[in-house]
């Protein structure tokens, strides 16, 4: 198996030397940078190139300036989706989000996650678990979820949450670490 195919698989991979990741994440940072230095304005250029981003996307959809992903190619947005400024997807595997979606400033989507062990952790390795958000999330203001979380449906997650275990439907979530406080 090549690198890529264990990060995707979830299992331990060297991310840092691996010449075909490293390759592919500065073509995506450098995709990212463009589009975070193109006019406000310019919304038919800036939605040309966040299509040339992500994996998959439908058609309304708006991500604000900045944006920083790893490799784009693992994100898949859904319809209406909103994100505000300093979106950070470490898409190291698969991260996908449903329709009518909303997230706040400064929020982090994180499937990246290190092995205990310093050895191994300073040799580059790391793993790489998928997120998956459902329809119909506001996710409020620097909000940060851990690899391997789903969100389900009808979910509002409070601001300055720290997400690291599943949150089911139809529930308001908050904390550090996230907690459900109320059932919609």
């Amino acid at each position: 198996m090549s690198e890529k195919d264990k990060m995707l698989a979830g299992e331990i991979y060297n991310a840092n030397y691996d010449e075909e990741l490293v390759k592919e994440r500065i073509k995506a940072k450098d995709k990212c940078f463009e589009y975070n230095n193109i006019k406000p304005s310019d919304i038919e250029r800036r939605t040309s190139l966040m299509k040339s981003i992500l994996g998959k996307c439908k058609e309304n959809f708006y991500i604000e300036q900045p944006f920083i992903c790893d490799y784009g190619y693992n994100i898949e947005v859904g319809e209406n989706f909103y994100a505000n400024h300093n979106l950070i997807i470490l898409d190291c595997n698969k991260v996908q989000f449903g329709d009518n979606i909303f997230i706040a400033p400064n929020c982090s989507f994180y499937t990246a996650g290190h092995p205990l062990d310093v050895k191994r952790r300073n040799e580059g390795l790391e793993y790489a678990k998928p997120i998956k958000v459902g329809n119909n999330v506001w996710i409020g203001g620097n909000v940060v979820v851990l690899p391997g979380v789903t969100i389900g449906d009808n979910v509002v997650i409070g601001a300055g949450s720290i997400v690291n275990k599943d949150i089911p439907s139809n529930v308001v979530a908050v904390g550090n670490p996230c907690r459900i406080i109320k059932e919609l």
